[in-house]
């Protein structure tokens, strides 16, 4: 060890900047729909499969995490409060 400071500076690197989407290009879910009961759900999705879930004021839900991979936001309203889901 040693009392000194340790300076290191990167190197500069001329890097180019690539833009792969258009802007908005991953769309937000605005108006989420969900399973009428767990029964249905189970239908469309693996056990162990990974979810967020939220709840507020008794009002639950679960976002589905490979759904999310695909659209990056959700915007909800649970438990009566605007909630923004993001992955």
């Amino acid at each position: 060890p040693t009392e000194e400071p340790v300076a290191a500076t990167a190197p500069e690197r001329d890097l180019d900047i690539v833009t792969l989407l258009p802007f908005d290009g991953i769309p937000a879910i605005d108006n989420p729909h969900f399973f009428p009961d767990l029964e249905t759900a189970n239908m469309f999705y693996n056990d162990g499969e990974l979810v967020l879930g939220v709840e507020i004021d008794g009002d639950a839900r679960a976002y589905s995490v490979p759904l999310l991979s695909s659209h990056e936001i959700v915007n909800d309203v649970v438990g009566g409060k605007p909630i923004a889901v993001t992955w």
